[in-house]
């Protein structure tokens, strides 16, 4: 399948799952993404997405968002979106 990297995992909150994205292309709920790195490599569907504690349908290159991942992420892994 085809994929556009959209951004880079900035932060992973190991207690609660959750990964902190700096986008550099469009991301909504229920996109499929690629997660991809040293040791990550794992493909999901967005099933929320905050910035700043606020949920969001939707955000674009230069936002920082939030999502819960299945797996455990790592600063500057990539993320591509599944086109």
């Amino acid at each position: 399948m085809p994929e556009e990297e959209i951004g880079r995992i900035t932060h992973y909150f190991n207690k609660i799952g959750v990964a902190a994205l700096e986008l550099t292309g469009n991301l909504a709920v229920g996109d499929t993404i690629h997660i991809k790195g040293h040791t990550s490599d794992w493909t999901q569907e967005v099933g929320s997405m905050q910035i700043e504690h606020d949920q969001v349908e939707k955000a674009g290159p230069g936002d920082s968002v939030g999502i819960k991942v299945e797996g455990h992420a790592h600063e500057h892994d990539h993320i591509y979106k599944v086109t």
